[in-house]
């Protein structure tokens, strides 16, 4: 175990309920609200301790933060309403404690404030509900380590210098071939602890850079269940004393950038003949909305998108079997039963799961319907920021 693990995993498993009063186990619970502030990526959160038992969303009341501290409104008129929209087990705090994903409103209940996209995500799953649209994400990170006031540098990398290059850390073993095991694994064990739908985890391209899989998630599950597992992981990095980097290009130069690269597939491309429906249908409306796409699929991702460090070109749309350099990547599991799923491999690692998510279905079976929506709401929030 590296020299990381012992007081992370410490302080997460030494808590145990059992010492307190026997009497409160069914009379407190601690309700972590969590939300999005006004950058659409940090994420804050506050605890609301309830004297009652919750054992359900509708359990939750609405609550209310300083908007002003969090990029989202004035001094003057601070106040912003969280609306719970998904609950689950607290891993950390474990029994009697939940996870409570918000919603952020204005003052009037009704006007989106700034970095909450779900509400737009939530229209575009319901009418596409017939497809059933089904999203596995793979989402790629960086553990940092912060030494002092100015050296902030990815964890085991030499000091103000480099690692072997890649190509022995990809889901490597070992000490010279793998930096944070422990972090990817505590983290992947507290998701399964709150009953998210994670499937899986490995060590990536580059040193000290990890992947965790969301999925099989459906419809508007797809960004409340990301958005937590991002969540857990940040409180898994204060354990660990490690930072959580989802810029797409954290560190320039001959090392793999981060991606989000998001797996989608609807009822109609997991029928017979569903391929057909990829390659003559679904991929040239992608195509057409190429621009718009990238525009939702996260920031400074034109560092990423080289075509280089098994990234596509930020110019051209791009799809083809098993390739990695493409776009869009159809696997060969697809190909080879004519029906299944395809990755869509330009989001960056910092996306907004709910823009995405969106943006596919939109795009891919309802033909647009949202677009000027999606594209617009974004593009307001990038003029604010």
């Amino acid at each position: 175990m590296d020299n990381i693990s012992a007081t992370g995993l410490n302080n997460l498993t030494n808590f145990n309920f059992q010492s307190w009063d026997e009497n409160l186990k069914d009379k407190v619970t601690f309700a972590e609200y969590i939300w999005i502030d006004g950058t659409g990526q940090n994420m804050r959160s506050k605890t609301k301790i309830y004297n009652k038992k919750i054992e359900k969303l509708e359990d939750c009341e609405w609550w209310s933060y300083d908007g002003s501290s969090c990029l989202q409104a004035t001094t003057i008129d601070s106040e912003i309403y969280l609306k719970p929209v998904f609950l689950c087990r607290d891993p950390l705090r474990k029994e009697n404690a939940v996870l409570v994903l918000c919603e952020t409103y204005h003052a009037d209940k009704k006007t989106p404030a700034k970095g909450n996209f779900r509400w737009i995500a939530e229209k575009v799953m319901k009418d596409a509900s017939a497809e059933r649209p089904w999203f596995g994400l793979e989402q790629e990170y960086f553990l940092f380590v912060r030494k002092g006031t100015s050296s902030y540098w990815p964890l085991y990398w030499p000091d103000s210098g480099f690692p072997f290059p890649q190509g022995r850390y990809y889901c490597g073993a070992g000490t010279g071939n793998c930096f944070g095991r422990a972090v990817a694994e505590a983290h992947a064990r507290a998701c399964v602890a709150a009953g998210l739908k994670i499937a899986g985890i490995n060590a990536e391209v580059a040193p000290s850079q990890w992947e965790y899989q969301v999925g099989i998630t459906e419809g508007i599950e797809c960004g409340d269940h990301h958005w937590v597992s991002r969540y857990i992981l940040n409180r898994i990095g204060e354990e660990f004393g490690v930072d959580i980097v989802l810029d797409p290009k954290p560190v320039k130069g001959d090392w793999n950038g981060s991606g989000c690269h998001t797996n989608f597939s609807t009822e109609s491309t997991r029928a017979e003949g569903g391929l057909d429906v990829i390659l003559k249908d679904y991929l040239p409306k992608m195509d057409k909305a190429h621009k718009e796409h990238l525009l939702v699929y996260g920031e400074d991702n034109q560092h990423r998108l080289t075509g280089h460090h098994e990234t596509s070109s930020m110019e051209k749309f791009s799809y083809g079997l098993g390739n990695r350099g493409a776009s869009v990547r159809i696997p060969i599991t697809t190909m080879a039963s004519k029906n299944g799923y395809f990755e869509d491999r330009r989001p960056a690692a910092n996306i907004d799961p709910y823009l995405v998510s969106a943006m596919l279905v939109d795009t891919t079976v309802l033909d647009g319907k949202h677009r000027e929506v999606i594209v617009g709401a974004y593009e307001k929030f990038k003029k604010s920021a």
